[in-house]
């Protein structure tokens, strides 16, 4: 599933082809996706201009003087920018098409991405309303992680990964984060000093980020806008190494499950 890197990664490689913009015709070959495409999609949008494009969250905004367009890769959607010589391949679900000729495409081979319509404020969009903050904003930090982790006895990457907490540390990262901050994954939220949650904070940005600049993750279904692979993984310390030796101590690494998703780490390493 594209995590945060690479929604950051496709928002930026999108943004200077459409923003600007005005989006001259809209093309719906399949409807059924998580939610169904809203009926006559195209009347929404033909003749709007592409005011700004950000990001919320793994949610793509499109935003217009109408309303705002949501966009969600869901587990194997992807971004790209085509041309009409392209060729529309099987599971090229809808076309965004500009008045400069330049295509917006979306492709999803399981169909669990979405493509939605709002025209409320976006903050007050049901699937936005409740997230946490953006883990590369300054309103997240350390103090902010261990108020809310007071009492809790869930396992810290729980934690971290519960959007309502902080939005975008999937699995992956997580993992990664952890292992930087040389935190235990199975270690109660509650029970992390201030001080670690401060350090921990700092892990999640850094990893992020450092994703973000290498162009995300390579996973099997991620390519961005340009239809290269990302190269992040080449970096990643413990996700994907269960039995390899840690990089640091030469402890070969755990792997357990928390809450159904593998979890990676070092024994020696991580306390």
């Amino acid at each position: 599933m594209p995590e945060l890197p690479e929604v950051e990664t496709t928002c930026r490689g999108i943004k200077p082809h459409i923003e600007g913009r005005t989006i001259q015709e809209t093309v719906v070959r399949q409807a059924s996706l998580r939610w169904p495409v809203p009926d006559r999609l195209d009347r929404l949008l033909n003749g709007l201009r592409i005011e700004r494009v950000d990001r919320r969250a793994k949610y793509l905004l499109l935003h217009t003087e109408k309303g705002v367009l949501i966009i969600h890769l869901g587990m194997s959607g992807s971004l790209r920018i085509v041309n009409r010589e392209q060729e529309i391949k099987k599971h090229d679900h809808v076309d965004w098409v500009f008045s400069d000729t330049t295509i917006l495409r979306f492709n999803d081979p399981r169909r669990f991405g979405a493509v939605l319509w709002t025209s409320e404020a976006i903050t007050e969009h049901p699937l936005l309303k409740e997230l946490g903050p953006e883990p590369l904003l300054t309103d997240f930090n350390g103090d902010y992680l261990y108020r809310l982790s007071k009492k809790r006895g869930l396992a810290v990457k729980s934690f971290i990964m519960d959007s309502h907490i902080v939005v975008g540390v999937g699995n992956i990262y997580a993992n990664e984060a952890l292992f930087m901050a040389g935190i235990k994954p199975t270690r109660a939220a509650g029970l992390i000093s201030l001080a670690r949650y401060r350090t921990l904070a700092d892990c999640i940005r850094s990893v992020l980020s450092s994703a973000i600049e290498q162009g995300g993750t390579t996973l099997r279904d991620f390519v961005n806008e340009t239809g290269k692979p990302g190269y992040f993984k080449q970096q990643l310390q413990v996700y994907g190494r269960a039995g390899e030796p840690c990089r640091t101590c030469l402890t070969p690494l755990t792997e357990i499950r928390i809450a159904n998703r593998s979890s990676v780490f070092c024994k020696q390493c991580q306390k």
